[in-house]
Order: structure tokens, then sequence, then C-alpha cells
């Protein structure tokens, strides 16, 4: 396979990841409009951002158990969720003012994005074998630029209005998965028709080398979207005794945007130090973020910023790398499945901490909150000490 053939595919990969992941935080960019319009309550923001964990969950269990992206090709796969997930993205449209029918249709949207993220994973690693760390990097850094970049949409006139946003979102998704169905085909390294069992489960994690990057994984999933959920709040609420001239949709696209920074860097770092290092330094970044957030409150506009940015950075720099190491360490048959049930256990444990900082909120002080997140990165490095010992 040429270069030239392999470059062509990766850029197809990361343009499509990056469309089809905007549908992941666009119920989350109308949610002020909708909140101040329709007076729904605070706690909204952890139950909308749940349900779409939820509907993921569902979706990346049904995809391990049917073996799809092991038994038929992922491109196809990739673009059939992406339409499908673009046309219930739209089902909000129906009656705005409805919050069951928009927590359904982010449900929804969860679901089907089981078939672009961990898909799109496993469609670089049919194509990539060495290297792949550097790969994924710049696969998760297009999947932090599409959470951000329904906050970043907000900012132009014309896309203020919710529908206007999202039939605009959904229209990428398509375009996305268009791309990767007449842009990449079935990837040399791929290894099809394997069929799912139970069994198979427990195999998994009876692998030293997968079962260290996968714990690693779920500690740092604690952190994440917790953090990605609850920017916009730590920004309006930093701008409520700390007036700042940056508009809250902007610093929440800069901030969570800038993890794609983080993802390349550490991808291009793991070609040289590994992808065990590279994960592990940014958990202990991102658990000092956590350590240092009761501070945080009291910073001057400048240092808040910086502080928010390096968060941003480092909180998913290293989940490339711990993808890259379950997708190296997974028997090849079983690879596709073994990426989406450790995604699918890792987005359910986001659930937790989701709503423990959604409830959290209205009983322990904002110094305090995030410190609630702390665990995650902690749990993360003893697992992967423990399998290094």
């Amino acid at each position: 396979m040429s270069h030239r053939k392999t470059q062509f595919v990766f850029y197809i990969i990361i343009i499509a990841q990056f469309f089809g992941t905007s549908l992941w935080f666009a119920g989350n960019a109308i949610l002020p409009q909708l909140q101040q319009q329709f007076h729904w309550p605070s706690s909204a923001l952890g139950y909308i951002t749940s349900s779409t964990q939820l509907g993921f969950i569902v979706g990346t269990l049904v995809f391990s158990v049917l073996g799809l992206a092991d038994r038929f090709s992922p491109s196809k796969i990739f673009f059939w969720s992406s339409l499908a997930g673009s046309c219930v993205n739209l089902v909000a449209l129906v009656d705005p003012s409805s919050y069951p029918l928009v927590i359904m249709s982010r449900c929804l949207v969860g679901f089907f994005l089981a078939g672009i993220y961990p898909v799109g994973m496993k469609i670089a690693a049919d194509w990539k074998k060495e290297g792949l760390g550097n790969w994924l990097g710049a696969l998760v850094g297009a999947l932090v630029l599409g959470t951000a970049f329904p906050h970043g949409m907000k900012l132009l006139p014309g896309f203020i209005e919710p529908t206007i946003l999202l039939i605009s979102i959904s229209l990428l998704s398509v375009l996305g998965g268009t791309m990767v169905l007449f842009g990449v085909g079935d990837g040399p390294y791929r290894k099809g028709r394997a069929a799912f069992s139970f069994s198979s489960l427990g195999q998994f994690f009876k692998i030293p080398a997968f079962r260290s990057p996968a714990f690693g994984y779920f500690g740092h999933m604690w952190e994440l979207y917790a953090f990605w959920t609850f920017v916009p709040w730590i920004v309006i609420t930093y701008h409520q005794t700390h007036p700042v001239d940056v508009s809250p949709s902007l610093l929440s696209f800069l901030i969570i945007g800038s993890g794609s920074i983080g993802c390349v860097l550490g991808g291009k770092w793991s070609s040289k130090i590994g992808s065990e290092k590279v994960a592990a330094y940014a958990l202990i970044s991102s658990g000092i973020c956590c350590l240092l957030s009761p501070v945080l409150w009291f910073l001057p506009t400048w240092m808040f910023m910086t502080f928010m940015i390096v968060w941003g950075l480092t909180v998913v720099a290293d989940s490339p790398q711990f993808s890259t190491l379950i997708a190296r360490n997974a028997p090849e048959e079983f690879r596709g499945s073994a990426i989406t049930l450790s995604t699918c256990i890792g987005f359910s444990i986001t659930i937790v901490s989701i709503q423990l900082l959604n409830y959290g909120q209205e009983w322990i002080p904002k110094e305090y909150l995030f410190l609630l997140l702390l665990p995650g990165p902690v749990f993360g490095l003893v697992s992967m000490k423990k399998a290094n010992a």
C-alpha cells in the first residue's frame, strides 16, 4: 500500500470524524437558549449530556455483541451511523419545548455515535500498524474539535438560532459519512467476520497488556466528559464575579478545543517515548489540575483562562494513547469488539461522574466540586503502575 494512499485515507478519516462527532454536544450548545425560553431546570445540563452518554453506551454494547465492526465493512457502518445520527439529531426540532423529546433525541444520537467514534478508531487501526498512536492522536483530536465545534458555531450570528445550528451539524455528519463510504475501503490489517461471544469478554481482561490500558482509560473517562460537560458552567459561574471580555461560547470552545492540540502533540510524542508514558504524564497533569481546582475561582482572569486551557489540553491527551494500547493488545480477530466494549464501559463511567457533579453543584461549594474528579486520574495511574510492576 503506497504512502500517498494511506495519507489520503488518514485525512479522510480525520475530517469525517470531526464532522460526525460534532453531533455529540449539539444539544449542549443549544441548551442555554432552551433553558431560558422554556424555563428548564439547571439540572438539565447533566441529564441532556447523560442521555447522550447512555445512548452511546447502549449503542456500543449492541455493536459489540453483534460484532458489527468485525463482521461487516467498517466504512459502511460509519456511513449509515452518520446518516442515522444526523436524522435523529433533528428529532428535537419537532417540538423544541418538549424536554422528554429532546432527551430522547440526544439518546438516539448517542446510540448512532457508537458507529462513528469507535468505528473510526477501528478503521484507523485497520489501515495503520506502526505509528498508530500518532494516527489516533490526530483522530481523537478531531473528536475533541468536533465536540467543541457546536459551541464555536454559536459565535457566528447565522448559527445562534438552534434550528439552523442543528440542521448544519446534521448536514456535516452526512458529509463525513459519505466521505468515508466512497474514500475509504477495508484496511490491509483488517481481520473480519469473527463471531462475538460473551466468553471472549473475560479473555480480553485476562491479558495484562490489554487490562492495564483499559483500566487506565476507565480512570481517564471518569474525569473527561464530566469536565467537558461543566466547562460552560465553570466559565459562566466565574464570569459572575470576574467579568471576562471573551464570550462564554468562545472560551468554552477554546478550552475544550485545546484538547485537540494535546492529542496531536501526544501522538507525535508517543513515537519517541511510547504511548504508556504519554498517557501517564497526561493523567498526572490533569490530576494536578483537579487537585488545584479549589483555587480556580480566585485567580485573575488571565490565570483562570490559562489554567482552564491547560486542563483542557491535558484532560484528553491520554485518550488516543489508551486507545492505541487497547487496539494494539486486543486479539486481532476481536479488535473491533474489544475497542467498542472498552469504550462502552468507559462511557458508562462518565454517566456516574457527570451525575455526581450534577447533584454535587447543589450541595457542595463550587471551590471543592471538581475534587470529585480526582479519583479518576489516581485510579488510572495506579492501574498502570500495578500492571508494570
